[in-house]
Protein backbone atom coordinates (compact mmCIF):
# COMPACT_ATOMS: atom_id res chain seq x y z
CA UNK A 1 0.00 0.00 0.00
CA UNK A 2 1.36 3.40 -1.00
CA UNK A 3 0.82 6.07 1.64
CA UNK A 4 1.28 9.85 1.40
CA UNK A 5 1.42 12.23 4.37
CA UNK A 6 0.27 15.83 3.89
CA UNK A 7 1.07 18.66 6.32
CA UNK A 8 0.45 22.41 6.04
CA UNK A 9 4.05 23.58 6.47
CA UNK A 10 7.27 22.50 8.18
CA UNK A 11 8.86 25.51 9.88
CA UNK A 12 9.30 24.31 13.48
CA UNK A 13 8.42 21.63 16.03
CA UNK A 14 5.05 22.36 17.58
CA UNK A 15 2.13 20.12 18.54
CA UNK A 16 1.15 19.38 14.95
CA UNK A 17 4.66 18.34 14.00
CA UNK A 18 4.81 16.02 17.05
CA UNK A 19 1.72 14.27 15.69
CA UNK A 20 3.23 14.11 12.19
CA UNK A 21 6.30 12.47 13.72
CA UNK A 22 4.16 9.60 15.00
CA UNK A 23 2.53 9.07 11.61
CA UNK A 24 6.04 9.00 10.12
CA UNK A 25 6.92 6.18 12.53
CA UNK A 26 3.75 4.25 11.67
CA UNK A 27 4.34 4.62 7.90
CA UNK A 28 8.14 4.69 7.53
CA UNK A 29 8.10 4.69 3.71
CA UNK A 30 5.56 7.49 3.28
CA UNK A 31 6.77 10.79 1.76
CA UNK A 32 5.55 14.14 3.04
CA UNK A 33 3.81 16.77 0.91
CA UNK A 34 3.81 20.28 2.35
CA UNK A 35 3.51 23.90 1.24
CA UNK A 36 6.86 24.95 2.67
CA UNK A 37 9.84 23.34 4.40
CA UNK A 38 12.65 25.11 6.21
CA UNK A 39 15.44 22.48 6.32
CA UNK A 40 16.55 21.63 9.84
CA UNK A 41 13.50 23.16 11.52
CA UNK A 42 11.91 19.85 12.52
CA UNK A 43 13.01 16.56 14.10
CA UNK A 44 15.34 14.02 12.46
CA UNK A 45 12.39 11.63 12.01
CA UNK A 46 10.72 14.22 9.75
CA UNK A 47 13.86 15.69 8.16
CA UNK A 48 15.04 12.31 6.84
CA UNK A 49 11.82 11.77 4.87
CA UNK A 50 11.33 12.56 1.21
CA UNK A 51 9.66 15.98 1.44
CA UNK A 52 7.83 17.48 -1.53
CA UNK A 53 7.17 21.23 -1.36
CA UNK A 54 5.00 23.63 -3.35
CA UNK A 55 5.81 26.80 -5.25
CA UNK A 56 5.18 28.79 -2.02
CA UNK A 57 8.73 28.08 -0.92
CA UNK A 58 10.11 29.75 -4.06
CA UNK A 59 8.29 33.04 -3.51
CA UNK A 60 10.16 36.09 -2.12
CA UNK A 61 10.66 36.11 1.68
CA UNK A 62 8.49 33.00 2.01
CA UNK A 63 10.57 31.48 4.81
CA UNK A 64 9.99 34.52 7.04
CA UNK A 65 6.58 35.71 5.86
CA UNK A 66 4.89 32.69 4.31
CA UNK A 67 1.54 33.54 5.91
CA UNK A 68 1.27 36.62 3.66
CA UNK A 69 0.73 34.17 0.77
CA UNK A 70 -2.39 32.71 2.43
CA UNK A 71 -4.68 33.43 -0.60
CA UNK A 72 -2.39 31.19 -2.71
CA UNK A 73 -2.39 28.25 -0.29
CA UNK A 74 -5.46 26.47 -1.78
CA UNK A 75 -3.95 26.59 -5.28
CA UNK A 76 -0.60 25.39 -3.95
CA UNK A 77 -2.00 22.39 -2.05
CA UNK A 78 -4.12 21.37 -5.04
CA UNK A 79 -1.07 21.48 -7.32
CA UNK A 80 0.40 18.28 -5.87
CA UNK A 81 -0.05 15.12 -7.95
CA UNK A 82 -0.81 12.11 -5.71
CA UNK A 83 -1.53 9.66 -8.50
CA UNK A 84 -0.71 6.10 -7.46
CA UNK A 85 -1.27 6.48 -3.72
CA UNK A 86 -3.76 4.22 -1.96
CA UNK A 87 -3.96 6.08 1.35
CA UNK A 88 -3.63 9.83 1.88
CA UNK A 89 -3.27 11.10 5.46
CA UNK A 90 -3.54 14.86 5.93
CA UNK A 91 -2.71 16.64 9.18
CA UNK A 92 -4.32 20.03 8.88
CA UNK A 93 -5.09 23.33 10.56
CA UNK A 94 -5.07 25.32 7.33
CA UNK A 95 -5.27 23.79 3.83
CA UNK A 96 -3.67 20.31 3.98
CA UNK A 97 -7.07 18.62 4.20
CA UNK A 98 -7.88 20.19 0.80
CA UNK A 99 -5.35 18.03 -1.04
CA UNK A 100 -6.74 16.38 -4.19
CA UNK A 101 -6.59 12.62 -3.54
CA UNK A 102 -6.69 10.07 -6.37
CA UNK A 103 -10.24 8.82 -7.09
CA UNK A 104 -9.63 5.37 -5.59
CA UNK A 105 -7.54 6.49 -2.61
CA UNK A 106 -8.85 6.73 0.94
CA UNK A 107 -8.31 10.17 2.45
CA UNK A 108 -8.05 10.33 6.24
CA UNK A 109 -7.74 13.81 7.73
CA UNK A 110 -6.51 14.38 11.28
CA UNK A 111 -7.85 17.88 11.79
CA UNK A 112 -6.35 20.19 14.38
CA UNK A 113 -9.05 22.76 13.63
CA UNK A 114 -11.07 24.22 10.76
CA UNK A 115 -9.22 27.28 9.47
CA UNK A 116 -9.54 29.54 12.53
CA UNK A 117 -8.87 32.92 10.91
CA UNK A 118 -11.48 32.23 8.21
CA UNK A 119 -14.18 31.25 10.70
CA UNK A 120 -14.58 32.12 14.36
CA UNK A 121 -11.32 34.00 15.02
CA UNK A 122 -11.33 36.53 12.19
CA UNK A 123 -11.37 39.50 14.59
CA UNK A 124 -8.57 38.03 16.73
CA UNK A 125 -6.28 37.94 13.71
CA UNK A 126 -7.40 40.99 11.71
CA UNK A 127 -9.23 43.28 14.16
CA UNK A 128 -12.92 44.07 14.30
CA UNK A 129 -13.07 45.53 10.82
CA UNK A 130 -10.12 44.22 8.86
CA UNK A 131 -10.48 45.68 5.37
CA UNK A 132 -12.42 44.91 2.22
CA UNK A 133 -9.57 43.00 0.61
CA UNK A 134 -9.06 40.77 3.66
CA UNK A 135 -12.81 40.24 3.99
CA UNK A 136 -13.00 39.20 0.33
CA UNK A 137 -10.11 36.77 0.73
CA UNK A 138 -11.72 35.25 3.82
CA UNK A 139 -15.01 34.76 1.95
CA UNK A 140 -13.14 32.89 -0.78
CA UNK A 141 -11.27 30.79 1.80
CA UNK A 142 -14.47 29.88 3.63
CA UNK A 143 -16.09 28.68 0.39
CA UNK A 144 -12.98 26.69 -0.53
CA UNK A 145 -12.73 25.26 3.00
CA UNK A 146 -16.28 23.89 2.84
CA UNK A 147 -15.88 22.52 -0.69
CA UNK A 148 -12.56 20.83 0.05
CA UNK A 149 -13.96 19.13 3.16
CA UNK A 150 -15.87 16.80 0.83
CA UNK A 151 -12.54 15.39 -0.39
CA UNK A 152 -12.05 13.75 3.02
CA UNK A 153 -13.40 10.21 3.53
CA UNK A 154 -13.02 10.20 7.32
CA UNK A 155 -12.20 12.88 9.86
CA UNK A 156 -10.25 12.39 13.05
CA UNK A 157 -9.83 15.45 15.25
CA UNK A 158 -8.11 16.62 18.42
CA UNK A 159 -11.07 17.33 20.72
CA UNK A 160 -14.85 17.30 21.08
CA UNK A 161 -14.62 21.08 20.85
CA UNK A 162 -13.18 20.77 17.33
CA UNK A 163 -15.62 17.98 16.41
CA UNK A 164 -18.50 20.40 17.08
CA UNK A 165 -16.93 22.98 14.78
CA UNK A 166 -16.41 20.38 12.04
CA UNK A 167 -20.10 19.53 12.31
CA UNK A 168 -21.09 23.21 12.26
CA UNK A 169 -18.97 24.33 9.31
CA UNK A 170 -18.60 21.15 7.23
CA UNK A 171 -21.72 19.18 8.32
CA UNK A 172 -19.45 16.18 8.85
CA UNK A 173 -18.92 13.83 11.78
CA UNK A 174 -15.45 13.48 13.28
CA UNK A 175 -13.96 10.92 15.63
CA UNK A 176 -11.92 12.31 18.54
CA UNK A 177 -8.42 11.08 19.36
CA UNK A 178 -6.70 13.63 21.59
CA UNK A 179 -3.14 14.58 20.56
CA UNK A 180 -0.24 13.46 22.75
CA UNK A 181 2.61 14.81 24.81
CA UNK A 182 5.88 12.99 25.44
CA UNK A 183 5.42 12.67 29.21
CA UNK A 184 8.92 11.31 29.84
CA UNK A 185 10.36 14.81 29.31
CA UNK A 186 8.37 16.29 32.20
CA UNK A 187 9.28 15.69 35.83
CA UNK A 188 7.99 16.72 39.22
CA UNK A 189 10.39 19.00 41.11
CA UNK A 190 11.50 18.47 44.71
CA UNK A 191 10.97 22.16 45.39
CA UNK A 192 8.39 24.69 44.28
CA UNK A 193 9.05 28.39 43.82
CA UNK A 194 6.78 31.36 44.42
CA UNK A 195 5.70 32.24 40.88
CA UNK A 196 2.86 31.57 38.49
CA UNK A 197 3.67 30.70 34.88
CA UNK A 198 2.48 31.35 31.33
CA UNK A 199 3.98 29.49 28.35
CA UNK A 200 2.52 30.88 25.16
CA UNK A 201 2.94 32.56 21.84
CA UNK A 202 2.25 36.24 22.48
CA UNK A 203 -0.56 36.72 19.97
CA UNK A 204 -3.86 38.56 20.53
CA UNK A 205 -6.10 35.48 20.65
CA UNK A 206 -3.99 33.97 23.47
CA UNK A 207 -5.44 36.69 25.76
CA UNK A 208 -2.25 37.25 27.73
CA UNK A 209 -3.55 40.79 28.30
CA UNK A 210 -6.13 39.34 30.71
CA UNK A 211 -3.37 37.77 32.79
CA UNK A 212 -1.26 40.94 32.73
CA UNK A 213 -4.07 43.06 34.13
CA UNK A 214 -5.07 40.45 36.71
CA UNK A 215 -1.53 40.03 38.04
CA UNK A 216 -0.96 43.78 38.02
CA UNK A 217 -3.77 43.85 40.60
CA UNK A 218 -2.72 40.72 42.49
CA UNK A 219 0.97 41.67 42.61
CA UNK A 220 2.02 38.00 42.68
CA UNK A 221 5.09 36.95 40.66
CA UNK A 222 4.23 35.90 37.12
CA UNK A 223 6.77 34.58 34.60
CA UNK A 224 5.86 34.61 30.91
CA UNK A 225 7.80 32.40 28.50
CA UNK A 226 7.20 32.99 24.81
CA UNK A 227 7.50 35.50 22.00
CA UNK A 228 5.20 36.99 19.42
CA UNK A 229 3.71 40.13 17.90
CA UNK A 230 2.14 41.32 21.18
CA UNK A 231 5.37 41.16 23.20
CA UNK A 232 6.23 44.87 23.34
CA UNK A 233 2.65 45.93 23.90
CA UNK A 234 2.24 43.51 26.80
CA UNK A 235 5.56 44.47 28.37
CA UNK A 236 4.56 48.13 28.51
CA UNK A 237 1.41 47.18 30.48
CA UNK A 238 3.11 44.89 32.98
CA UNK A 239 4.24 45.89 36.46
CA UNK A 240 7.55 44.82 38.05
CA UNK A 241 6.10 41.55 39.43
CA UNK A 242 5.70 40.25 35.86
CA UNK A 243 8.81 38.98 34.06
CA UNK A 244 9.09 38.23 30.34
CA UNK A 245 11.73 35.62 29.48
CA UNK A 246 11.04 35.50 25.75
CA UNK A 247 11.55 32.27 23.80
CA UNK A 248 13.41 29.61 25.80
CA UNK A 249 14.89 26.18 25.09
CA UNK A 250 12.85 23.12 26.04
CA UNK A 251 14.90 22.31 29.14
CA UNK A 252 14.27 25.80 30.54
CA UNK A 253 10.54 25.51 29.90
CA UNK A 254 10.41 22.06 31.52
CA UNK A 255 12.23 23.38 34.59
CA UNK A 256 9.79 26.29 34.97
CA UNK A 257 6.80 23.97 34.60
CA UNK A 258 7.99 21.84 37.49
CA UNK A 259 8.71 24.76 39.86
CA UNK A 260 5.70 27.04 39.30
CA UNK A 261 2.78 27.30 41.71
CA UNK A 262 0.32 26.93 38.84
CA UNK A 263 0.06 27.45 35.10
CA UNK A 264 -2.13 30.34 33.93
CA UNK A 265 -3.97 29.60 30.67
CA UNK A 266 -6.17 32.59 29.80
CA UNK A 267 -7.13 31.92 26.17
CA UNK A 268 -9.57 29.57 24.46
CA UNK A 269 -7.79 26.76 22.60
CA UNK A 270 -9.01 23.93 20.43
CA UNK A 271 -7.15 21.49 22.67
CA UNK A 272 -4.23 22.94 24.63
CA UNK A 273 -0.93 21.07 24.83
CA UNK A 274 0.59 23.47 27.38
CA UNK A 275 -1.84 22.57 30.21
CA UNK A 276 -1.02 18.89 29.69
CA UNK A 277 2.71 19.64 29.88
CA UNK A 278 2.20 21.51 33.14
CA UNK A 279 0.10 18.67 34.56
CA UNK A 280 2.71 16.12 33.46
CA UNK A 281 5.06 18.15 35.69
CA UNK A 282 2.65 17.77 38.59
CA UNK A 283 1.45 21.36 38.52
CA UNK A 284 -2.20 22.54 38.54
CA UNK A 285 -3.77 24.69 35.83
CA UNK A 286 -5.87 27.84 36.17
CA UNK A 287 -7.64 28.14 32.82
CA UNK A 288 -10.43 29.95 31.04
CA UNK A 289 -13.24 27.39 31.06
CA UNK A 290 -13.81 27.09 27.32
CA UNK A 291 -12.42 24.86 24.60
CA UNK A 292 -10.19 21.83 24.88
CA UNK A 293 -9.20 22.29 28.54
CA UNK A 294 -12.68 21.12 29.51
CA UNK A 295 -11.61 17.70 28.21
CA UNK A 296 -8.25 17.51 29.99
CA UNK A 297 -8.39 19.50 33.24
CA UNK A 298 -10.35 18.14 36.21
CA UNK A 299 -11.49 21.29 37.94
CA UNK A 300 -12.77 22.53 41.26
CA UNK A 301 -16.00 24.42 40.86
CA UNK A 302 -16.46 27.83 42.43
CA UNK A 303 -17.67 26.29 45.71
CA UNK A 304 -14.35 24.55 46.15
CA UNK A 305 -15.63 21.00 45.62
CA UNK A 306 -14.32 18.62 42.99
CA UNK A 307 -16.22 17.90 39.80
CA UNK A 308 -14.24 14.69 39.33
CA UNK A 309 -11.91 12.59 41.42
CA UNK A 310 -8.40 14.00 41.45
CA UNK A 311 -8.66 17.72 40.67
CA UNK A 312 -5.88 19.03 38.45
CA UNK A 313 -6.83 22.71 38.29
CA UNK A 314 -9.72 25.15 38.21
CA UNK A 315 -11.52 27.28 35.67
CA UNK A 316 -12.53 30.92 35.52
CA UNK A 317 -15.80 31.57 33.75
CA UNK A 318 -15.42 34.88 31.92
CA UNK A 319 -12.58 36.11 29.65
CA UNK A 320 -11.72 39.13 31.80
CA UNK A 321 -9.26 40.09 34.58
CA UNK A 322 -11.93 40.09 37.31
CA UNK A 323 -12.79 36.46 36.66
CA UNK A 324 -9.14 35.37 36.53
CA UNK A 325 -8.37 37.32 39.71
CA UNK A 326 -11.17 35.51 41.50
CA UNK A 327 -9.86 32.14 40.32
CA UNK A 328 -6.32 32.87 41.51
CA UNK A 329 -7.63 33.94 44.93
CA UNK A 330 -9.67 30.74 45.16
CA UNK A 331 -6.62 28.72 44.16
CA UNK A 332 -4.59 30.24 46.99
CA UNK A 333 -7.22 29.03 49.49
CA UNK A 334 -7.24 25.45 48.20
CA UNK A 335 -3.67 25.12 46.89
CA UNK A 336 -2.78 22.36 49.35
CA UNK A 337 -5.62 20.22 47.99
CA UNK A 338 -3.74 19.60 44.74
CA UNK A 339 -1.63 16.44 44.78
CA UNK A 340 1.31 16.68 42.32
CA UNK A 341 1.59 12.90 41.95
CA UNK A 342 -2.13 12.58 41.15
CA UNK A 343 -1.92 15.47 38.69
CA UNK A 344 0.96 13.82 36.83
CA UNK A 345 -0.84 10.46 36.89
CA UNK A 346 -3.84 12.16 35.28
CA UNK A 347 -1.66 13.57 32.49
CA UNK A 348 -0.09 10.21 31.66
CA UNK A 349 -3.21 9.10 29.79
CA UNK A 350 -2.17 11.50 27.01
CA UNK A 351 1.28 9.97 26.64
CA UNK A 352 2.79 9.67 23.17
CA UNK A 353 2.82 5.86 23.18
CA UNK A 354 -0.85 5.68 24.18
CA UNK A 355 -1.75 7.99 21.28
CA UNK A 356 0.29 5.84 18.92
CA UNK A 357 -1.58 2.70 20.02
CA UNK A 358 -4.95 4.45 19.55
CA UNK A 359 -4.02 5.42 16.00
CA UNK A 360 -2.80 1.90 15.21
CA UNK A 361 -6.04 0.47 16.60
CA UNK A 362 -8.07 2.89 14.46
CA UNK A 363 -6.31 1.75 11.28
CA UNK A 364 -6.72 -1.91 12.19
CA UNK A 365 -10.36 -1.82 13.30
CA UNK A 366 -11.78 0.85 10.98
CA UNK A 367 -9.70 0.49 7.85
CA UNK A 368 -8.25 -3.02 8.10
CA UNK A 369 -4.70 -1.66 7.77
CA UNK A 370 -1.78 -2.91 9.88
CA UNK A 371 0.92 -0.41 10.71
Amino acid sequence: MKVALVHDWLTGMRGGERVLEIFCELFPEAPIYTLLHIPGSTSPIIETRTIHTSFIGKLPFSKQRYRTYLPLFPIAIEHFNLKGYDLVISLSHCVAKGILPPPDAFHLSYLFTPMRYAWDMFEDYFGKRGNRLISGVMHYLRMWDITSSHRVDHFLCISRHVAKRIDKYYRREAEVIHPPIDTKWFKMAYRRDDFFLIVSNLSPYKRIDIAIEAFNRLNYPLIIIGSGPEAKKLQTKARANIRFLGWQKDDVVVDHYSRCRALIFPGEEDFGIVPLEAMASGRPVIAYGRGGVLETVCSYDQQGTTEKRGPTGLFFGEPNPDSLTGAVNLFLKIEKEFDPAEIRKHALQWDREIFKEKIKRFFTEKLGISC
